[in-house]
């Protein structure tokens, strides 16, 4: 017998759960691309994303996933040679900068671990050694997706000033847009880098990137610039089809008006920002009771450096990889897999998971997830302290 037929629930970070209006708005035939609904719908998508990212920047839509996002950036921002300074707080920061590497960028790694968000003191300090005002541009991670850290991006754009450096403020809010509060302009990023299949509730296909008129007016001397990365023409396009370097992607498009139309117009940006504080909360209360009996904890302490996005937690003795297994296939809940905490070859790492609270997610979604798992260590003789489900609940219902 199984306990997991019936509609599964996937609470891995990133594909999230597709709303079924998003998934109907994507169902139809194709349209024309000339002219006509697909047009003023696209110019209406591309004013909700700057609403998203609370900014007046101009965006562009790429046919990739967040890695492609992260090219588009690079290229745009740097020629071969340039210097970049990253603050490396998870497995996602690292591949950013390898990225940037692998494109003839010349970085400088400020590590600061798996279980810390960035020190904005440390980034202020290397740019105030770079005397010769080598580093073109800061990238940073807003939320890791591997480590759930948090970076508090205001205060990096602050180190940066302080330092008095003409670095470029690059965010990754592929983890955190829609999800956590973000605030582009206000916060003086110059790049802002997202992807269609977390917090915007959509199937991946869609990169997303914004650049301030700051950021633009360096792109233009950019030497990393391909005709498919540029961002220019896809801001300021001669003919539609332009601004997508090529065929847009029609379906996706429709998808993304319905799930901005969801998350703006109905819900409410800040509403939506406030209902992932408090699952998130929900989750880190069951955690911090199952930890009182267990070799059981998250992996930041603090929880003003946690993303309410997704929570990395570690289960010992291979606990985490045990429970992962037990929850998809007898209860039909896909936990994720943790990422780059330790070695691959390492056998701690079966010790690693991830809940996702991202997008479409509501109290019973989350609240569900962890009675499964509260039932899988119960079954898997998984030692864990009392009281979590009471805990969660309690948290949610103190916001209602």
């Amino acid at each position: 017998m199984t306990l997991s037929n019936g509609r599964r629930y996937l609470a891995i970070p990133g594909p999230t759960v597709v709303p079924d209006r998003v998934l109907a708005a994507m169902h139809r035939g194709s349209p024309d691309i000339y002219a006509g609904e697909l047009i003023a719908m696209a110019e209406g998508v591309l004013a909700d994303l700057r609403r998203a990212a609370a900014t007046r920047a101009a965006v562009a839509i790429y046919v990739g996933n967040g890695h492609g996002a992260w090219e588009a950036a690079i290229a745009n921002m740097f020629s071969r040679g340039d210097r970049a300074l990253v603050a490396v707080t998870g497995a996602f920061g690292a591949g950013w900068a390898n990225a940037a590497e692998g494109m003839g960028v010349a970085v400088e790694r400020i590590d600061f671990g798996l279980r810390r968000p960035a020190d904005p003191a440390a980034i202020a300090a290397a740019l105030g050694a770079d005397t010769d005002r080598k580093i073109r541009a800061v990238l940073v991670t807003h939320v890791d997706t591997a480590t759930a850290v948090r970076n508090d991006l205001a205060a990096v754009r602050a180190a940066i000033d302080v330092a008095g450096h003409p670095a470029l403020l690059a965010v990754d809010a592929v983890a955190s847009l829609g999800c956590e509060a973000l605030r582009m302009d206000d916060w003086g990023i110059d790049v802002l880098v997202a992807a269609s299949q977390k917090g915007l509730m959509c199937p991946p296909g869609i990169g997303l990137l914004w650049l301030s008129d700051r950021a633009r007016t360096a792109a233009r001397d950019a030497d990393l610039r391909t005709p498919y990365w540029e961002f220019e023409s896809r801001a300021d396009p001669a003919e539609f089809w332009h601004r997508f370097g090529g065929t847009p992607p029609t379906h996706h498009l429709y998808g993304l008006r319905e799930a901005l139309t969801m998350l703006l117009h109905e819900e409410g940006l800040e509403a939506a920002w406030a209902r992932h504080a408090v699952l998130a909360r929900a989750v880190w209360a069951a955690f911090d009771a199952w930890g009182r009996g267990g070799d059981i904890a998250l992996n930041i302490a603090a929880p003003g450096d946690r993303s309410h996005a997704v929570t990395a937690a570690r289960i010992g003795g291979g606990g985490a990889a045990r429970l992962r297994a037990w929850c998809e296939a007898v209860a039909g809940v896909t936990l994720g897999v943790g990422i780059g905490m330790v070695e691959p070859d390492d056998p701690a790492r079966d010790d690693f998971l991830r809940v996702a609270h991202m997008g479409h997610v509501n109290a019973h979604m989350t609240l569900g997830t962890l009675a499964v798992m509260e039932a899988g260590m119960r079954a898997l003789d998984i030692p864990h302290g009392p009281g979590a489900l009471d805990a969660a609940a309690e948290v949610v219902a103190g916001a209602g």
